[in-house]
């Protein structure tokens, strides 16, 4: 799971940081509205942790150009603001969820997890179904049909965002974000590496990942 906390309290941040790593989440930061709203509009993330009152742009404005824009990542809502108003003005601009400071960090951890089960994905146990397929985050563990094998993580990383978003196209800069980060040096021969060895796992499945010519891939019933 990668989930994006826009939240301008520096010392907040990163103790939430620390917390979702410890269960396994990767996170990313944006500490400004500006910021916030530049990844908002990634549509990499599994779920976004979004205070209201931010700086340079608020809360409520980014979750409504995130939604007019298509981004379905599920919102929560972080804020200090708890009148049933602010409330309702939250989820009629497309929330999800809504928290107020202060909070329990397990109750946080608890919702995010709840809200990224919300995606019209079905889960198997803990896998993750699209068509004849069955990917397991937790153990690497790709099942097609009926034939299961572990994977290596960069390699299981790559399907999980596949798979969590079918039909879906993913440019080459996305998957360079979700799996090394923007900053990273990776090249493309990397990603082309992984999709190989991806799409030689599903030669016996009805799945395949089809390659979207200068755009990225997509992963779709053949």
């Amino acid at each position: 799971m990668k989930i994006l906390i826009v939240e301008d309290e520096v010392k907040l941040t990163e103790a939430l940081s620390f917390l979702f790593k410890k269960q396994k989440i990767d996170v990313e930061i944006a500490n400004d509205g500006e910021e916030g709203m530049i990844m908002a509009q990634k549509d990499i993330y599994d779920v976004i942790v979004l205070d209201i009152m931010l700086p340079i742009i608020n809360g409520l404005d980014i979750l409504k150009k995130i939604r007019d824009k298509g981004v379905k990542t599920p919102v929560l809502l972080l804020t200090a603001k708890d009148t049933i108003d602010d409330k309702v003005t939250g989820l009629d601009s497309g929330a999800d969820d809504y928290l107020v400071k202060p909070f329990a960090t397990k109750e946080l951890i608890a919702r995010v997890k709840a809200l990224s089960r919300r995606k019209d994905v079905p889960f198997i146990s803990h896998g993750i179904k699209f068509n004849d397929i069955v990917y397991d985050p937790d153990s690497f563990e790709l099942t097609v049909r009926e034939t299961s094998v572990k994977i290596p993580k960069k390699e299981g990383d790559l399907m999980e965002l596949l798979i969590t978003r079918p039909n879906q196209v993913f440019t080459r800069d996305q998957i360079v974000d979700r799996l090394w980060g923007l900053e990273s040096d990776v090249l493309e021969n990397n990603i082309e590496i992984y999709i190989h060895h991806l799409r030689k796992r599903l030669e016996e499945s009805d799945t395949k990942i089809e390659t979207i010519r200068g755009v990225g891939y997509i992963l779709k019933e053949k």
